[in-house]
């Protein structure tokens, strides 16, 4: 049985992020002035599912290590505060924070102020004294900002009550990157040594850590560092959980569509083929090397979305790219481990009778006829294969999506590979007993049978309560 319903949407997740930041800040501070909430959900049975189904993803960032880089224009943004509410609000329910900001806009501003001249190199700074000085500037005055949102604690905003505190300090040990192919980068510098320790200290202590895109030498010099290859210096170095790129694009494009997943082994075929753009393959190359430094995940998220991070980190799908060494979704046999799993799958469906009730006993037996699908640990779809051989026919049992998780053709991969089983076993015929969709079905090449049509062991088992339509298909 496939079942359908209503999937909680990204707009949902954002018209709902104050009402989650308020109930967690208040959560946490029950005085008579904050037990009067001034936001009045919608509809609160729509609220009190959208929370719970974000419950798992707040648990699996929890006590994680996140390193953030922020693009110079991300700290230009009218949405900028938001932004700086929601890393408190992750870091509140206890995600470990670090945060790399970079100030390519602020320098180019100040630099055509002072009518000095910009110069790249393969899109590279070349960072001389003059420059060197915007940049020391620039950076000051970003910190500031950011130290200056992450203080806001006004009543009936997302920062009222927060307590963030925030450390900066040299951290990074840089080198000068020196002449390339004749051209001398000056001042322009790379990450030599990160203080791991000293930041797993700060962070420990729950403060977030801030990194301005400067790094010192041990002669005491500054060197202008990128803030992308500073971040994923600084995540590699960490071992960081995740390390997101907030960045101009909304995501990593092939053929005029978002990527929403790449494996290591994708990126490297998409830079070195040249399969997306010079943007891209920027951002790719910053990825990878995170990757291949131990960092789990590498998320690519628009900085001009209003609540990008937040739908990219507590919805399923995200609205970016997120990158991992190996693929996170499988379709496989399911073993006996996934028995809980199947479980809390099949137990709301089982309880309405869309399904018939297995107990755990007869699941734990049957595992071996199941197929999952599992998404970073989490068994989302299901389906099972029963044999008769003597009649050729093959029964496809408890095929599920959950609700969450619908709409991206999953049905139709469990199906297929149900099939495939069937074909490799010999059997011509697979049939089905559904009570709800009967056209889904149907459009999949499905028709109409009756219980006669059913294998003799089957047709003495039929419910005729239930009165389940059966459905054949040819293969």
């Amino acid at each position: 049985m496939l079942v359908f319903s209503e999937k909680i949407t990204v707009s949902q997740i954002l018209k709902f992020q104050q009402q989650l930041i308020e109930a967690f800040l208040n959560s946490t501070d029950m005085s008579e002035e904050n037990k009067e909430s001034p936001i009045v959900p919608v509809s609160m049975d729509s609220w009190v599912e959208w929370f719970r189904s974000v419950a798992p993803h707040i648990h699996s960032i929890r006590g994680k290590t996140i390193v953030i880089d922020l693009a110079g224009e991300t700290i230009l943004q009218e949405h900028f505060s938001s932004l700086i509410a929601d890393i408190s609000m992750i870091s509140a329910i206890g995600a470990r924070i670090v945060l790399v900001y970079g100030v390519r806009p602020q320098v180019e501003e100040l630099m055509s102020l002072k009518a000095i001249e910009s110069q790249y190199v393969n899109g590279i700074r070349v960072t001389t004294a003059d420059a060197l000085v915007c940049v020391k500037e620039a950076a000051g005055e970003a910190r500031l900002d950011i130290e200056a949102a992450f203080s806001q604690g006004l009543p009936n905003t997302p920062m009222a009550h927060s307590q963030c505190r925030v450390v900066s300090g040299n951290f990074v040990i840089a080198r000068p990157l020196g002449i390339i192919d004749g051209v001398d980068f000056k001042f322009t510098g790379v990450v030599r040594k990160v203080d791991s320790e000293a930041i797993h200290r700060e962070l420990d202590g729950g403060r977030i850590v801030l990194i301005s895109p400067l790094g010192f030498s041990p002669t005491g010099e500054a060197f202008n560092l990128t803030s992308e290859d500073l971040a994923a210096s600084i995540a590699g170095a960490l071992k960081a959980d995740k390390l997101i790129l907030l960045t101009n694009v909304d995501g990593v494009r092939r053929f005029d569509e978002v990527v929403t997943e790449l494996t290591a082994e994708d990126a490297r075929e998409f830079i070195n083929d040249k399969l997306v753009d010079e943007e891209d393959i920027y951002n790719l190359t910053f990825a990878l090397k995170a990757l291949e430094h131990g960092v789990e995940r590498v998320h690519i998220v628009p900085y001009a979305m209003d609540g990008g991070l937040l739908a990219e980190l507590f919805t399923h799908d995200g609205v970016g790219t997120m990158m991992t060494m190996e693929n996170l979704e499988s379709l496989r046999q399911a073993t006996s481990d996934d028995v809980s799993g199947l479980i809390k799958l099949l137990e709301p469906l089982e309880a309405d009778g869309t399904l018939v009730k297995r107990p755990r006993e007869k699941l734990e037996r049957d595992i071996s006829h199941f197929t999952v699908l599992e998404h970073d640990g989490v068994i989302y779809g299901s389906a099972a294969l029963y044999q008769f051989p003597e009649e050729k026919l093959g029964e496809m049992a408890a095929l599920t999506v959950d609700a969450a998780y619908q709409g991206f053709g999953d049905g139709e991969r469990l199906l297929r590979h149900i099939e495939n089983q069937a074909r490799k076993a010999g059997l011509n015929r697979l049939f089905v007993l559904t009570t709800r969709t009967m056209h889904w079905f149907l459009k999949r090449g499905f028709r109409p049978a009756g219980v006669d049509d059913l294998p003799i062991e089957k047709r003495r088992l039929y419910n005729w309560q239930r009165r389940s339509q059966i459905f054949i298909k040819d293969l």
